[in-house]
């Protein structure tokens, strides 16, 4: 009976034992779990944080740039006026002076104070243009093209870059156009075409103008990724004249296609992207005035 009442005593006591350990590791699993979400949750509340005071400093340049704007627009409009006014006394004065000699020398003076008092406007239209400059973040220009390759190099691209022709000066407008039109085609070639995408970035210069183009295989590279040969791959697939047809007038949209055509538009530009059967994507910009362009006629106003 006595070793009976042992062993039952002993059973109870290794009972009692484990569900105490197991209290423990439980007890020691669920601290752990707490604190990892208390973590968790400090986290994303910091990270709230950071993220609104972001917004609100964005919101307050925001309302920096557009209340500039309003500023340059409206001193715009008066620099505008004046000039009108101006041009209206020298036709005045151009035609008067042929009866009474003395109204050009009256004129003269009223046109002199008008100018000079629109050029004050023009000043403080620069004053306003350059505190904004200053104060956006200072935009790419194409010298730092070559930074922008190498960093979609390590992005995952192949990049390659050729360059024909006399490069000539640029405005700042046109090369920060020309820059983000091959920075979103490079963007879509990693976007679409994937790690190990090959790339070609070729400038063209004429005598005037100016041809981008930019070259991917995403497709050739999709099909490498997945093991399988792209020759063979676009040998076991039907082309035909049709497909080649459609890759040449089919219409290709999207936000990033409809910006680069908006940017290549404003200089006077052309851009045409397609794909290519079998082998990947296209994008080419044609400026054929670029040297000269004013936004009016695009030609020498100095020859």
């Amino acid at each position: 009976m006595n070793a009976w009442l042992d062993q039952n005593a002993q059973a109870v006591a290794i009972g009692l034992s484990g569900a105490f350990v197991l209290f423990f590791v439980l007890t020691v699993l669920f601290l752990v779990l707490w604190l990892r979400a208390a973590s968790g949750r400090r986290g994303q509340y910091y990270d709230r944080v950071a993220a609104e005071r972001q917004r609100l400093e964005l919101e307050v340049s925001l309302q920096e740039q557009s209340a500039r704007l309003r500023i340059v627009r409206e001193l715009h409009e008066v620099a505008v006026h004046s000039v009108s006014v101006i041009i209206s006394q020298a036709d005045g004065a151009r035609y008067a002076a042929a009866s009474d000699p003395g109204v050009a020398a009256r004129s003269a003076a009223v046109i002199a104070e008008t100018a000079r008092g629109t050029l004050a406007d023009l000043r403080r239209v620069m004053t306003v243009v350059r505190d904004g400059e200053a104060a956006a973040t200072p935009q790419p220009r194409l010298k730092t093209i070559r930074d922008l390759l190498a960093v979609m190099g390590e992005a995952g691209l192949n990049v390659t870059f050729v360059e024909h022709g006399e490069r000539f000066d640029l405005s700042q407008g046109a090369e920060l156009a020309v820059f983000r039109i091959v920075q979103e085609a490079l963007s879509n070639a990693l976007t679409y075409g994937g790690d190990g995408t090959d790339v070609k970035v070729a400038f063209t210069w004429t005598a005037e103008g100016l041809q981008v183009l930019v070259d991917d295989d995403g497709v050739r590279a999709a099909a490498k990724r997945q093991g399988l040969d792209p020759d063979k791959l676009a040998q076991s697939r039907t082309y035909t004249f049709q497909d080649d047809l459609n890759s040449l007038t089919e219409l290709v949209v999207g936000p990033g296609i409809t910006e680069m055509r908006e940017r290549a538009a404003l200089f006077g530009g052309i851009l045409n992207a397609y794909s290519v059967p079998g082998v990947g994507f296209s994008i080419s910009a044609v400026f054929p005035a670029l040297r000269y362009d004013n936004g009016v006629h695009g030609v020498n106003l100095d020859a």
